[in-house]
């Protein structure tokens, strides 16, 4: 969920003038693939709809090994999660974290095309956010046993509200309860060449004050600038969380260290603003988007991840079981175009 904080830059809003975005394709835009559903089809019926699609990269939030198998020499490249209940285990034994990268990652490389590792989802801050980074370093040191570790990246997804301070998108900056855990883990992404994974939501900060936030903002769909912070002009909301999370980086020494957007989406039904047509134009022009990068990395396309592939039915009742592009039955929930 993004941060609270964020909804405020509706406050300034001017229109300063006009700037018509060109469609440009994402070097990789993904999908989540979560699973948590009893009636979603097969794994290698999944695996051919994302192939059909054109959408050649997927996030697994744990190592099913029917959706592993199906991936294999799809070319379709992988974040695949070391689940937040086997953290504790990894960060104290080194073996549990080498068995996991054997049995889940070495097995079946090459024909997997594994890309990141994400070790916890949403963990920092909180109560199991001490044993993030030492699960990292130890599944960083498996890979390394097993040859692999310049051709994966290890690195953990966090949500948008680790930022203390998000606007203007220049003053980001990390909550001090985050910060004790995040900056040694930059300084362990930027040793390792590898992104911080960010879980970037533009509707949970719109729902959450949608008197001062212009829907339009959340879209994608404003004609002109919304937000002026120093040099740069914010369009959407979108680039300016990702910038406020960079801001906060770059305070802490992670001045090199890219953003993978590892979620991001609108729910199409359930709550407020949750609608077919909204989910469809969000989805749409994020993916048109995101090529461009944002106005303090521009011209970097923003490697980002739709959630999620489908309507999962065992989800919580509202918006939580209405994030999917497509129905368990593999139609589209609306149509969408990835190519």
């Amino acid at each position: 969920m993004a941060n609270p904080s964020i909804v405020s830059m509706a406050v300034i809003a001017l229109v300063l003038g006009v700037l018509i975005a060109t469609p440009t394709r994402v070097q990789s835009i993904g999908v989540c693939y979560g699973m948590v559903g009893n009636n979603l089809p097969k794994p290698s019926d999944v695996v051919n709809l994302y192939k059909s699609e054109n959408i050649d990269a997927m996030r697994l939030y744990g190592p099913s090994q029917a959706a592993l198998q199906a991936l294999k020499d799809s070319n379709i490249q992988l974040i695949l999660d070391a689940p937040n209940p086997d953290l504790r285990s990894f960060a104290s034994n080194p073996s549990a974290a080498n068995d996991w990268v054997q049995k889940n990652v070495k097995a079946y490389y090459p024909g997997v095309s594994f890309k990141y590792i994400s070790v916890g989802n949403e963990v920092i801050p909180g109560d199991h956010a001490q044993y993030v980074l030492p699960a990292m370093r130890n599944i960083f040191s498996a890979l390394c046993l097993a040859g692999l570790q310049d051709q994966i990246k290890v690195s953990t997804a966090v949500a948008t509200g680790v930022l203390g301070t998000s606007y203007p998108p220049s003053a980001g900056a990390f909550s001090s309860n985050a910060l004790n855990y995040l900056r040694p883990i930059l300084g362990f992404l930027a040793s390792s060449g590898a992104p911080l994974l960010v879980n970037v939501y533009p509707y949970f900060s719109y729902v959450g004050n949608p008197n001062n936030i212009n829907i339009e903002f959340a879209l994608f769909t404003s004609l002109g600038t919304f937000v002026m912070d120093g040099q740069h002009r914010y369009q959407n909301l979108f680039d300016a969380i990702v910038d406020a999370v960079y801001s906060a980086m770059e305070k802490e020494g992670g001045s090199n260290v890219p953003i993978v957007v590892s979620e991001t989406g609108w729910p199409s039904a359930g709550g407020v603003a949750a609608s077919i047509n909204n989910a469809k134009i969000y989805n749409q022009n994020l993916i048109w988007h995101v090529g461009q990068g944002t106005p303090k990395r521009p011209g970097r396309a923003v490697e980002t991840f739709l959630f999620a592939m489908f309507n999962e039915n065992q989800k919580p009742e509202g918006i939580e079981k209405n994030f999917g592009l497509f129905y368990p039955s593999k139609q589209p929930v609306y149509p969408i175009n990835f190519a």
